[in-house]
């Protein structure tokens, strides 16, 4: 599949649509563990309130703060892998190397948010889930992503209907 460049505004567009699909992802994943094993999975959401810093700012609702903020983030990295992905654009490309950008791109995400960031920002949330449950997480994301990306591709390439 060859893509053509898109505009700023498209890669944003569909940036933001692979990310909030990879967010769901990852929220649909982790309650389905949560429920699978007895956790909970607002511990999760509150966690991520706390290692964004904004526990104080929403006190009453730490968990759905959490949601929040974890979707802005989702949003925003898929924005980023779509504009890498982008930057490819004019070379003969298939949908499994978009898979595979995606996976591995979120592979290294997860590597560096559990070994070197979150260690140092908020060191109890890296122990929340077991690593392989969060890094399932990570690449369901990408699977997510990537196939919203391949899905807003093909439907650019479909010609428009001839209205009479």
């Amino acid at each position: 599949m060859t893509q053509a460049h898109l505009s700023l505004t498209e890669i944003v567009k569909r940036g933001l649509l692979a990310g909030i699909a990879g967010g769901l992802a990852e929220v649909a994943w982790v309650s389905l563990y949560a429920a699978a094993s007895g956790g909970n999975a607002a511990n999760v959401a509150r966690g991520v309130t706390t290692a964004a810093g904004i526990t104080a700012l929403l006190p009453a609702a730490p968990a759905t703060a959490g949601i929040v903020v974890h979707m802005t983030l989702a949003a925003l990295l898929g924005v980023v892998l779509t504009a890498l992905w982008q930057s490819q654009a004019g070379r003969q490309r298939s949908a499994g190397a978009l898979y595979g950008f995606m996976l591995a791109s979120l592979a290294f995400v997860w590597a560096m948010n559990f070994f070197v960031v979150l260690p140092v920002v908020e060191p109890s949330f890296v122990h929340l889930l077991p690593y392989s449950v969060s890094l399932v997480s990570k690449l369901l994301f990408g699977v997510a992503a990537a196939e919203a990306l391949r899905r807003s591709e093909a439907f650019q390439q479909q010609p428009l209907p001839v209205r009479r």
